[in-house]
């Protein structure tokens, strides 16, 4: 199966934790990594007083089920520092591994929603997507990545990693 995950971090050494995360995806014995999209900057959405993510896409080949992917992914956030709080769900991570997309699989369960719920509403998860494939349908919503990018009223602010002016005093 096909499935998409979205990568992001916004603390600590983050294109380090998501060059960590993408090797203990590629290590693992049941997942196949089969492309990454470049690193990507972009504004934290509706939380402006974080530092900005790094968010990358990544498109992997897998027999486990979902719920199992979803365990590892979480593992490998456990690894590499993330701390879940329940109370601040959106604020800062070292890490988060989300899946996207499961082949044309649609789930809605109360831990695990495919395809992700607001995929189709930011840009920082559509951006890095149309690099790994623009043509993939979203199985509920029956448009491509490409599409659903053009459909956004006010993306966020998303640029390739490295080219984002920072305003010294």
């Amino acid at each position: 199966m096909i499935v998409y995950l979205g990568l992001g971090s916004n603390q600590g050494d983050r294109v380090g934790a998501i060059q960590q995360a993408i090797r203990f995806l590629t290590d693992h014995q049941n997942i196949r990594v089969l492309s990454a999209s470049s690193f990507y900057e972009t504004e934290p959405v509706g939380f402006p007083n974080q530092e900005w993510f790094v968010n990358v896409a990544v498109a992997i080949d897998t027999a486990l089920p979902p719920e199992e992917l979803l365990e590892i992914c979480q593992e490998i956030e456990k690894a590499l520092g993330r701390v879940r709080d329940p109370q601040n769900q959106y604020g800062p991570r070292t890490i988060d591994i989300d899946i996207l997309f499961y082949g044309d699989l649609v789930m809605n369960e109360p831990d695990l929603v495919i395809p992700h719920p607001r995929v189709h509403e930011r840009a920082c998860m559509l951006v890095p997507l149309l690099e790994v494939n623009s043509r993939l349908i979203h199985p509920v919503l029956k448009r491509n990545i490409e599409q659903l990018h053009s459909d956004l009223a006010e993306p966020e602010e998303v640029l390739l990693y490295g080219t984002r002016r920072v305003h010294r005093p």
